[in-house]
């Protein structure tokens, strides 16, 4: 057990999904895990460990902002030896191209600041997604006949944004899509030595103004969940 989750020694795959939703975790354990426990209620940010296809999965809530995927991210792979860790959540389109429904896969994550930026100091790190999970996202994406973009996101350090300037910016410079956490969870990888990714779902767009209700979310979100879960085992 740890500070922040309460699952014992063995209850953590190696393979972590983290939506930032904790109710999310529950439905795409349910939905996509056999055998599925609840191995963490602290805080109420929950996690389940079961199976797909054999394979042990752990799905784990990470709240919202990198301050706390960084908290859970730590702990999963310090202390419970998470290997693999893909973030699946929601983000807001940014490119005309770039449709509600759409999956983006992020090659890298820019931001501001990330909890990390004290650990860099002067230095402009570049985090980026673990090559071989790209790569096999992108194959199940193909398979599976989904709509999807690869490329640079942003992640935000608040959601209600008032700097359009930044926003124009990100645009100009071709970046898909923001949320809230994939760049620090590319930072803590790299910095730990493990893979990780981040796959989205385009709920919203910065520049149409449409907007998934919310039913309709989660019935979107399976495709995202089954290519993050076949780009963890490709070649298992």
């Amino acid at each position: 057990m740890t500070i922040h989750i309460g699952a014992r020694a063995g209850d953590i795959a190696e393979t972590v999904l983290m939506p930032g939703d904790p109710l999310r975790a529950r439905w795409a354990a349910q939905t996509f895990l056999e055998g599925a426990k609840c191995v963490n209620e602290v805080r109420g940010m929950l996690g389940f460990t079961g199976t797909w296809k054999g394979n042990p999965v752990t799905i784990q809530g990470s709240g919202m902002g990198m301050p706390s995927l960084s908290i859970y991210a730590n702990e999963l792979m310090s202390e419970y030896g998470a290997q693999t860790l893909i973030r699946i959540g929601s983000c807001g389109g940014m490119q005309p191209h770039v449709q509600i429904r759409d999956v983006i896969i992020a090659m890298t994550a820019s931001s501001l600041s990330t909890p990390s930026h004290g650990v860099f100091r002067e230095l402009n790190f570049a985090p980026c997604a673990d090559y071989d999970l790209l790569e096999a996202a992108v194959q199940a994406a193909r398979r599976k006949d989904v709509r999807h973009h690869v490329g640079g996101i942003y992640s935000s350090d608040v959601f209600y944004d008032e700097r359009p300037d930044l926003n124009e910016m990100m645009v100009r410079h071709g970046i898909l899509g923001v949320e809230m956490e994939a760049a620090e969870l590319y930072n803590l990888a790299a910095r730990h030595k493990r893979r990780a990714l981040a796959v989205l779902t385009v709920s919203d767009h910065l520049q149409t103004g449409e907007a998934l209700p919310a039913r309709e979310r989660e019935q979107s979100f399976g495709e995202m969940v089954e290519i993050a879960l076949e780009a963890a085992f490709a070649g298992t």
